[in-house]
């Protein structure tokens, strides 16, 4: 699964890795959290960033496990199941990310938070589908789920799902309205391991509330648990 990411990077960054304009308002985020509003590029407007809540509106995140159930979709999956089959269709989207976020489990009680970036550090895009209602006050939202896929190599010690991360070729194919079914299932596999690094970081990550450049900085054993033999 993928329950957080991060865009550590400028609005310049952004808009010259993508070629579409953003809102002056956007600053760089380290912990994006489901529920919150993010850039996103849809195959409807693919010429500049949309901004939608991920999974679930803040409001209707009141009911806790329907907005924990609806951040992600199985890419396996998306063709057939009926509540993801028209927005894989007709509604999909790029969600742009530098990084994102997992927790290896370590003894009964304890998780290591880790991020997961390319190996160069630069900015990539989730594959994602979105949605749109009307809420209790008439107005119209719009959300965004994260496609995911089995895990390589590298995150299979952590967890045995991730997020589906595109190449640039494959975000054309990923947005284009004429893409075939078939050729769209086949780039939703996982992007190789020889392309990505890990690390710790702080569990600091853990709050939602939290967001500053030191959460996505490696932190040693020590700094997250005061023990450095948890990695011997």
């Amino acid at each position: 699964m993928c329950g957080r990411y991060s865009l550590a990077k400028t609005k310049d960054e952004l808009e010259v890795r993508f070629r579409a304009e953003l809102l002056e308002t956007f600053s760089p985020r380290y912990n994006v959290a489901p529920t919150q509003l993010m850039p996103v590029i849809t195959s409807d407007s693919p010429n500049g960033f949309s901004h939608f809540y991920w999974g679930v509106t803040p409001e209707f995140a009141k009911n806790k496990p329907v907005s924990q159930k609806f951040i992600n979709a199985s890419a396996e999956t998306i063709a057939q199941k009926a509540s993801f089959k028209h927005a894989f269709q007709k509604r999909r989207c790029l969600i742009p990310a530098d990084g994102f976020f997992e927790w290896k489990q370590l003894g009964k009680k304890s998780k290591i938070p880790h991020r997961f970036t390319l190996n160069n550090d630069h900015i990539f895009s989730f594959a994602g589908i979105w949605d749109e209602y009307e809420n209790e006050k008439g107005e119209i939202k719009h959300t965004f789920l994260i496609l995911t896929t089995r895990a390589n190599e590298l995150l299979a010690s952590v967890h045995d799902r991730m997020p589906v991360i595109l190449t640039q070729d494959a975000e054309k194919i990923w947005l284009s309205k004429y893409t075939s079914e078939k050729e769209l299932l086949n780039i939703l596999g996982p992007l190789s391991h020889t392309e990505m690094m890990s690390y710790p970081v702080s569990t600091q990550v853990n709050e939602p509330g939290n967001d500053n450049p030191s959460l996505i900085r490696k932190t040693s054993p020590m700094d997250q648990f005061g023990n450095y033999t948890l990695f011997g």
